[in-house]
């Protein structure tokens, strides 16, 4: 992989701000987009090349409806030679809701009074994760408020049992982690309970918008958020998630602040995010919004298609924030994790929708608009040809952080994960799919090693396969 991160004083990683408001305000009011220049950053990221910021401001510029559809056609393209047609399935899960900021934009909100507080027992989440994996799922992602009690030892402590949950044939092989920013000793003490990555979402990284939508508890600090996840890397995580919640500013600056957060990691730590998250302003209990910031779904599918140029080897993942045709369109254009069957109220897996709603609990933290099953979900996935994937065998083999970064190229891709995605959705099927499924997902795994021919002996994952319908499981190259 080529690439050259922008430089940075790093003699003390994390004590300044990367984010120079002022660079990105230039950038944008002064980066003229022409087709030659357009057309020459596309060209770059198809190289498989990070872009830099002026590369990046080029694309945001862009007002010619012929040039953007280019762009989009380049994303597609680039993920097409990245990542194939593989999409990987998670589920976030909520253990508690407690918060003691106050956001603006957000349903858990302290001053929002009407909120059902609850924290998840340990036997709730049994229960939860076994619904779960009744369903098919994984991996998940924990999701925590900020709150006294969710301490680094109680985070790790809920990981620890998600993996202990066994039920049938399911098993959580993967704890993503999306909570509040730590210092390193908190860092280490979840690391060692084994997650794979740590989310920080900043929000927005304009420092004033910031300030205006965080009025109270521990997020209003802008720059202790803004440097977690370089705490995260001092402590060895290696694996972090960064985003931007869309609608909090101008889309132009978050674009080219997500970027610019991904080269100040690659420049320190000899490592970008494994993840970004793009999720969209959605409405919420007591929310508080300004309209002129709300992305359209034009801008929306833009945005993701040049984040993926910008950023050819990073993970972007699409929430069920977004409608299924929403999702639908922009998957072609980047996106390679998805959440399927998500209920973001706690302890809704484990039940149906009536008795949830009885026990007056069913508060959100924003609004979900797929709320399909992960069936249904898979079910589409495979009509329109992409390979569902479960695997986890990168985080298992140590294949993460700089190591995941040096590995990440599409023969390697092509060779393993690929091969590993086959893997998955052969359990899946024999597992929890519904005979009609069942069949399309034969057919996509019959094509999908037709196409590996060039990349990985087929005969050997052929053999897994036929271990798989005879019981085994958890097998991965």
């Amino acid at each position: 992989m080529q690439f050259t991160p922008e430089k940075y004083n790093i003699e003390d990683k994390s004590q300044h701000s990367f984010i120079d408001v002022k660079e990105i305000d230039q950038l944008l009011e002064n980066t003229h987009s022409t087709a030659e220049n357009v057309r020459a950053v596309i060209a770059k990221s198809l190289n498989k090349e990070r872009l830099n910021l002026q590369d990046t401001a080029i694309l945001v510029n862009t007002k010619d409806p012929v040039l953007i559809e280019e762009i989009k056609q380049g994303a597609r393209t680039l993920k097409e030679k990245v990542y194939g047609n593989r999409i990987v399935l998670f589920a976030p899960l909520y253990i508690g809701n407690k918060c003691v900021n106050n956001c603006e934009y957000c349903g858990f909100k302290a001053s929002n009074t009407e909120a059902i507080r609850k924290t998840l027992s340990d036997e709730e989440i049994v229960t939860e994760v076994e619904a779960l994996e009744d369903n098919g799922q994984k991996r998940l992602i924990l999701v925590y408020g900020e709150h006294p009690q969710y301490t680094p030892e109680y985070i790790a402590h809920t990981v620890n049992l998600v993996y202990s949950v066994k039920k049938g044939a399911g098993e959580i092989r993967r704890v993503n982690i999306n909570a509040a920013p730590l210092d390193i000793e908190g860092f280490k003490t979840i690391k060692d309970s084994g997650i794979g990555t740590y989310q920080v979402f900043q929000e927005t990284y304009h420092p004033e918008a910031y300030k205006k939508y965080h009025l109270g508890g521990h997020k209003k600090d802008y720059h202790k958020r803004l440097t977690a996840l370089d705490r995260a890397m001092e402590a060895g995580i290696d694996d972090v998630g960064i985003g931007a919640l869309f609608g909090l500013y101008d889309w132009r600056f978050e674009v080219l602040a997500l970027v610019r957060h991904t080269n100040h990691l690659e420049a320190c730590y000899n490592v970008g995010p494994h993840t970004i998250s793009f999720p969209r302003l959605q409405d919420a209990a007591m929310i508080n919004k300004e309209d002129k910031y709300i992305v359209s779904d034009e801008d929306f599918t833009r945005l993701v298609a040049i984040l993926r140029l910008a950023v050819p080897y990073t993970g972007m993942i699409l929430t069920a924030r977004e409608s299924k045709e929403i999702r639908k369109e922009v998957l072609r254009y980047g996106v390679s994790q998805i959440d399927g069957g998500t209920k973001i109220e706690l302890g809704n897996y484990s039940q149906d929708e009536s008795q949830f709603e009885a026990q007056n609990l069913n508060k959100e933290q924003f609004k979900i608009n797929d709320d399909r099953s992960l069936a249904d979900v898979i079910d589409e996935l495979l009509d329109d040809s992409y390979l569902p994937s479960f695997c986890t065998a990168c985080y298992r083999l140590g294949r993460t952080g700089e190591h995941f970064m040096e590995f990440s190229v599409p023969g390697f891709i092509k060779r393993y994960c690929s091969a590993n995605a086959i893997l998955t959705l052969a359990e899946y099927i024999m597992d929890y799919a519904e005979p009609s499924t069942a069949k399309k997902g034969w057919e996509v795994i019959a094509k999908q090693l037709n196409d590996l021919g060039d990349y990985q002996r087929v005969d050997e994952i052929e053999e897994r396969i036929e271990r798989i319908k005879n019981g085994e499981r958890d097998l991965y190259f």
